[in-house]
């Protein structure tokens, strides 16, 4: 068990296992990184909690998620999943190619997430009929090449964590063979029958 002083702070919105922070604490249980998890209200006090948070120096860009570690508030998800990936000497692929697959995928996913926040009040048929089956169909494309079930076969990435959170319905889940298998990690596992009934 690290000092309470090294565990890493991560701050998020109570959203359940919804959202960019569920990216980092999937890839943070994998990893057996122990951190401590704040949560806050979605609501109508966010406007002065982000305030809050930007004044005690726990996040930068005044958005969520962020993390405390080693003396840094680290920000945006996928930049926190490379930073730990680098540190810890994988989930980011051995070879360049290799980290170059991981880095495009990761980045067609923050398309991706970012044409999904877009759409949180209301979505548009053109989102659903359009943008999901092209962000789906690409995946399938790279997922497809190294016989899986993830992104780089039987390895696991960074991008994966963020790819596994993005697919929310299960007629997509065909197109991508690796739900079962990353579900299957030990450490996945526990935490998803831990957070169930949540």
């Amino acid at each position: 068990m690290a000092p309470q002083d090294t565990i890493p702070i991560l701050h998020y919105f109570d959203l359940g296992r919804l959202g960019r922070g569920e990216v980092l604490r999937l890839f943070l249980r994998d990893a057996e990184i122990e951190f401590k998890d704040i949560r806050y209200p979605y609501e109508s006090t966010w406007k002065a909690t982000t305030g809050d948070l930007a004044r005690h120096g726990a996040t930068r860009t005044r958005k969520l998620p962020a993390l405390e570690h080693g003396g840094n508030i680290l920000t945006q998800h996928i930049p926190i999943l490379r930073y730990f990936s680098r540190e810890l000497g994988r989930y980011d692929g051995e070879t360049n190619d290799e980290k170059y697959l991981v880095d495009v995928v990761a980045d067609i996913y923050i398309d991706w997430r970012f044409q999904w926040v877009i759409q949180l009040d209301k979505v548009t048929d053109q989102y659903k009929n359009e943008y999901v089956q092209k962000y789906y169909d690409v995946l399938d494309q790279y997922y497809s090449e190294r016989g899986g079930p993830y992104l780089l076969g039987d390895t696991i990435s960074y991008a994966d964590f963020a790819v596994y959170q993005s697919i929310d319905n299960d007629e997509r889940i065909k197109t991508l063979p690796f739900r079962e298998a990353f579900e299957a990690r030990p450490n996945i596992a526990a935490y998803i029958k831990e957070t169930a009934a949540k």
